[in-house]
Parts: C-alpha cells; structure tokens; sequence
C-alpha cells in the first residue's frame, strides 16, 4: 500500500428498523464488539490518518460507543437522511483539504477485511479517481450490477429495477464500499442530484459524474461475504457465524487444537498461543489470553483473564475480569476466580470462589473453600501464602493473610492471619449423645399414630 495519507469515512447514520431494536444497528455486536467498532478498528489497521464516523441525530449512546474505541474519530451528525452522498458531505470538514486516498465505509459491515480492500487500493495509488468494490455472485436479483468496459473500466452502476434484461445478467454486484481521490472528490459530490424516484442524493453517481469529467474508473473484487451487510437479526447472527468460523480457523492455523471447533467461541480481542488445547463448549469473553501450552477443558467461561503457559483450566471453571492463573497452575470443576492471582502450581481443584485474593505457588485450596471478599459495602483482599494447604469447606474472610506453609483444618472460618507454618482449626466442640435417635424416632412415630387415629 502506498503512504499516502488515508481518511476512512465510516457512514452510521442508519437506525435499522428491521433490528427491532432500541439501540442504532451499528451498536450492535459481533463477537463482543460494536460492528461499528469493527469497522473503525478496520481502518487503524490500514493505517488510516483520520478517521469520520457519520452518525445520525439523537445517537448519543452510538456516539459514546465511537468514542469508547480508543481511536482518533471525528463525528458529524447527518440531521437528514438525503443518501448516501449527502451523508458523506456531512463530513466535508474531513475531506478538505485531504489530498489522499479515501475509502466510505459501513457501519454494518462488520466483515470486511484489510485483504479485501486492497485491491481498490492499489487502484487508487496506481492513477484511479473514483473506485468500487463488487463482488461476484450466482444470485444478483436486488444487487446494483457493475458494467465494466472491454478494457476493464468501470463504465456504470446500474441498479436492478433500471437494468435491462442483458445487464441483469451480470453477476458482478455493487457493495457499496467506494474509494476516491481526495483531491477531486468534493467537486463530484457537489455535482451530484437528487432527480430520483427517491430524491436522494447517491454516491454511486460519482462514477458517471468522474467518466464524464475524463477521470478513471474502476471497481475491485472481492469474496461477497466480505461486505455482507446486516440489518436483521438474522443477518447478524449469520455474521457471527461467519466471525467465529475465521477466527476459529485462525487459531488452529496458528497452532491451537480445537477438538470439537464449532462448539468454541471467541470474542474479537481474544489471544490463543500454540499448542493450546481447547475441548468442546468454551465461550471467551472480552479480554482473554491464553498463553502456550495451556489446555481449557469443556463447559468453561472465560472473561478478562490471563492463563499462563502450562495451566489448567476446567472442566465448568468460570474465570472472571482480574483472573490471573500462572504457570502450570489447576483451575479445576465448578471453580469460579474474580480479581485473583493464582500463582505457578497453585491448585483450586473444584467446588470453590477465590475472589480478590492472591493464591501463593504451589499453594493447595480444597474443595468448597471460599473467600468471603465482601462486607456489603467494600471488597476486601485475601493473601494465601505459598505452599499452604487450606482444608474443604473453609470460609477465608477478607482482609486475611495465611502465612507461607501453614495448614487450614478443614470447615474452619478464619477472620485472622495465620502465622507462616502454622495449623489454624475453628471446629465447635463435637457433642455426642448415645441413642438419641432411636428415642427420637419413637416418640415421632407414636405421634404419628395418635394424629392418624383422632
């Protein structure tokens, strides 16, 4: 790709009434982020030196959502739906000025990669002023078909309900995605109309308004899932399909075993390192990564945490945002972890909490340990000292230090330190009373007789 300077214009404005849905089609995510997200995200990895987010009015919550990014946006707000070159005009501040390369993006296309574009890139560096990126398909109904000349050229695009019966049988389709000089794009956005059964203003006109002008035009191909856009919910969940099948496919490339692949789901941050073993029904949230040679059993729910090489984790283990498992350390079934660092060799093997803790190496947490973190108003932290052995069923309340090496008796509830290489046990004393029961039983049963006889 050339280095000259990129603005990516990302059109928003769409409420998407087909969502059926409060909230701009755009928020709406796919794998854990806002397609919208995607697309800006998109553009930092072309290399974009600006970025315009076109958005509609009263779209505070989208507009919050752009932000949240984390990249350098501008946002205009298009107060009146006229098309897509007037939407593109709003951000006429951007595009001044630009002398550039620009690529109008969607919203809702949350699928299109950095190797789909290129070509229409390339294009743009090599001489061209207005670009086009089509698709071919075997079922063109409803699509805008792109006409190219004998040499190649971009002559028009005609849209289905105009084309004629020969021109409806070209299968290589308008996605809407286009590119342009900066330098000559305001002047043919101002010169587009709006005498249409529509009267709106079309940013596809562009490419009769440049051949007329003299300047080249052309269009680029690229696979038709690429530029699926949504606006439905099925649509959506199709795109999601299609995020999670390439990222699957990544992460084995990449050196994961996946046993049982369409059972995994990733989120769009998600890093898996090799040899990572990943079994049936696990879901990543946001912000995880896995680190070489960890193994993730079944049924597991994984969210803001880090593995390091060599865990274990599950089967049934939830690890929640702050979760930090260190080298070779055991997460075992029906553990749930929040805010906490296991450190290397530490094992919490089933049935127990740790939250707001620090589990010290090689330290062993027995079954239905939990830390009792919270007091109703405030969280509190809880230290376990390296190789200490804390028993079943023991409530650790926060703040608590277990010193290095000391044992926990089982069912104990400790509320204070424990030196290092110490035994703490909070039992009651065991009371035993000989035959109670046998009394107990009959008593109840000659109260049973005398109910049913009365």
């Amino acid at each position: 790709m050339s280095s000259s300077s990129l603005l990516v214009i990302v059109l928003a404005a769409g409420m998407g009434t087909r969502m059926k849905s409060a909230h701009p089609k755009v928020m709406h995510a796919i794998a854990g982020k806002p397609m919208v997200g995607h697309v800006i995200d998109l553009g930092k990895d072309l290399g974009a030196q600006k970025c315009a987010v076109v958005i509609g009015p009263e779209m505070e919550a989208l507009e919050n959502t752009v932000r949240d990014q984390k990249a350098d946006v501008q946002i205009y707000v298009q107060k009146d739906r006229l098309g897509t070159a007037h939407a593109v005009l709003q951000a006429r501040q951007a595009i001044e000025g630009h002398e550039g390369k620009v690529l109008v993006l969607y919203g809702d296309t949350p699928l299109l990669t950095r190797q789909a574009l290129q070509g229409l890139l390339d294009q743009l560096d090599q001489g061209a002023s207005v670009g086009v990126l089509g698709f071919e398909t075997p079922d063109p109904s409803g699509y805008g078909r792109l006409l190219l000349g004998e040499d190649g050229a971009l002559l028009a695009i005609r849209e289905h309900k105009d084309a004629s019966q020969q021109e409806r049988a070209v299968t290589f389709c308008n996605s809407g995605v286009m590119g342009f000089q900066g330098a000559t794009m305001l002047s043919l956005l101002d010169k587009i109309g709006n005498d249409n059964a529509n009267e709106e203003y079309y940013l596809t006109d562009a490419v009769e308004l440049a051949r007329q002008a003299g300047l080249k035009t052309v269009a680029s191909v690229c696979p038709q899932e690429d530029v699926l856009g949504v606006n439905d919910r099925v649509q959506l969940g199709q795109a999601e399909q299609i995020f999670q099948t390439r990222r699957r496919q990544q992460a084995q490339q990449d050196g994961a075993t996946l046993i049982a692949p369409e059972t995994v789901f990733f989120s769009h941050d998600t890093q898996i390192g090799r040899d990572v073993i990943i079994e049936p029904n696990v879901v990543f949230g946001p912000n995880v990564t896995v680190n070489d040679g960890a193994h993730i059993y079944s049924f597991c729910h994984l969210e803001g945490a880090t593995i390091k090489q060599g865990a274990l984790i599950g089967p049934y283990a939830r690890l929640r945002p702050g979760a930090d498992v260190g080298p070779g350390a055991k997460i075992g079934n029906f553990v749930e972890v929040k805010k906490a660092t296991i450190q290397d060799g530490a094992k919490v093997n089933h049935l127990t909490y740790i939250g707001d803790a620090d589990v010290g190496s090689g330290a062993n947490i027995g079954a239905g340990t939990i830390t009792c973190n919270y007091d109703g108003f405030f969280k509190h932290k809880t230290v376990i000292g390296a190789q200490s052995f804390v028993g079943s069923n023991s409530s650790l309340i926060a703040p608590v230090n277990i010193g290095e090496g000391a044992y926990i008796g089982s069912g104990s509830v400790i509320s204070e330190d424990v030196e290092p290489d110490a035994l703490a046990i909070t039992r009651p004393e065991r009371r035993s009373f000989p035959r109670w029961a046998v009394r107990y039983r009959q008593a109840q049963k000659r109260k049973k007789e005398a109910k049913n006889a009365s």
